[in-house]
């Protein structure tokens, strides 16, 4: 397994303390007993995320299990403001989740290159004494401290953003599709499990146009619950824009492949159904003409009432690799 893919981190964070108001009251060689003229405590630092495109995985946060930023400075004489607090900013890879490690609750995600999202908001600083004075209270010797900084637990996903997701049990294919149609490199085999992680891979289209598709890892039977690594991949499907489904032609039934890997998504997420789908029959360089005629045949009569278009692929002849890059091209145009 490559251990340098990580899509789960759980970091302790800690914003800065406010810092404090003056109670300062104006003193000069001309002025014995001049009125307030504390300034205000800078605010604290905030613990900032954000989206960096160049990254792919939240291995750089593995080993950073406390991430602090630095606190305000306090007010001073004359009306001097404390300086701000110096956010901690961490770069994470776009479709990173932040939630609440104790409650589980969803925070806010990073989608978007530069995209910046407040993980814990530092500390606001406190009022100095010239706020306080009034016409009948004219020296206030007092100010506000700062406030304390938010920290706790929290937890980060990534979910791979990709335009088409492929999947598949393992062995449908995948890789050698992904390796024929982008420059991405998968490692491949003939034995299952051969992709642990998710792999991107930018797929080069007509006049300079381009699409992502991601390698998804195999899904095995109940992987909706939570079998084999079943959580930790179909996560990553939810943020596909179409998902393209695979299957062998080699399959003892190749129609209720597709029915179960379509009920494990249900299973998990049932809003999954709503993307656009897509189906492709791969390795049809083990059949000969006749035989996948018969196979169309049976997956007409099979998928009847189902709304799936479906493909006869080879990933190593390249047999219709350019027309599944036009079909997939107008599911993500739709």
């Amino acid at each position: 397994m490559q251990e340098n893919f990580v899509d789960y981190v759980k970091i302790y964070c800690k914003s800065g303390k406010g810092g404090a108001g003056s109670s300062h009251l104006h003193r000069d060689r001309l002025t014995a007993k001049g009125g307030p003229d504390g300034g205000d405590g800078g605010e604290g630092g905030s613990v900032v995320l954000r989206g960096n495109d160049q990254y792919w995985t939240l291995l750089h946060l593995k080993y950073q299990k406390h991430i602090k930023a630095s606190a305000g400075e306090n007010g001073g004489s004359n009306q001097r403001f404390g300086a701000k607090g110096q956010d901690r900013v961490l770069e994470v890879p776009l479709g990173t989740v932040a939630k609440e490690a104790e409650t589980g609750e969803f925070l806010f995600e990073i989608t978007q290159n530069g995209e910046t999202k407040v993980l814990r908001k530092g500390g606001r600083g406190g009022l100095g004494n010239v706020h306080f004075k009034s016409s009948t209270f004219q020296t206030p010797r007092f100010a506000q401290p700062g406030e304390p900084g938010e920290e706790g637990w929290a937890i980060l996903e990534l979910k791979v953003l990709a335009d088409i997701g492929l999947v598949g049990f393992p062995n449908a294919g995948k890789s050698t599709l992904i390796s024929a149609i982008t420059a991405a490199k998968p490692k491949i085999a003939d034995y299952p499990f051969t992709t642990l992680v998710p792999k991107l891979g930018i797929v080069p289209y007509r006049d300079f146009k381009s699409f992502v598709v991601a390698d998804i890892p195999g899904i095995i039977e109940g992987a909706s619950e939570g079998k084999g690594l079943g959580h930790r991949f179909l996560k990553h499907i939810e943020r596909n824009a179409a998902l393209l489904f695979m299957v062998p032609a080699d399959a003892d039934d190749p129609a209720q492949q597709y029915r179960i890997l379509l009920e494990e998504l249900r299973k998990f997420n049932p809003e999954l159904l709503d993307k656009d789908r897509f189906l492709v029959i791969s390795k049809a360089d083990l059949l000969d003409e006749e035989l996948m005629q018969e196979l169309r045949e049976e997956l007409n009569r099979d998928l009847q009432g189902e709304n799936i278009h479906f493909m006869f692929v080879s990933g190593v002849t390249g047999y219709n690799l350019e027309p599944l890059k036009d079909e997939l091209w107008k599911h993500i145009k739709k």
